[in-house]
């Protein structure tokens, strides 16, 4: 038996706004949408187009509130080819929340407040 990762799920207030920003930041396209058919919920899973992982973002209608993110620490990982290029990037976006030169990593956060940390290629 071998367990393989398939994909990694957010919960999104606005799908439109979310999809813009992981088009823009990371270049992730979606691939794939299912949609309730009495309209509660939207999933649509992103790819960055090199790799089978996903990131899964539902939207659901009823929700009205902030999701409430915890004190725990999660986040995506991604790393990039070209990490100046990619921090310039984000850094014209304001959307870099947290750096750790020491490291050589920094991390983004999405308009839900999900951290996303940004490695170089090369470690």
């Amino acid at each position: 038996m071998q367990f393989r990762f398939a994909h990694n799920n957010f919960n999104v207030r606005d799908l439109e706004r979310s999809l813009k920003f992981y088009d823009e930041a990371l270049g992730l396209k979606e691939v794939r949408r299912i949609n309730a058919k009495d309209g509660s919920f939207t999933i649509v899973y992103l790819s960055d187009g090199s790799t089978p992982h996903q990131l899964e973002l539902t939207w659901l209608r009823d929700w009205d509130k902030p999701y409430n993110l915890g004190d725990n620490e999660f986040h995506l990982a991604l790393s990039v080819d070209d990490f100046g290029a990619a921090h310039h990037r984000h850094q014209q976006m304001g959307c870099i929340c947290f750096e750790n030169p020491a490291m050589g990593i920094y991390f983004i956060s999405d308009p839900d407040g999900y951290w996303v940390e940004i490695i170089p290629s090369k470690m």
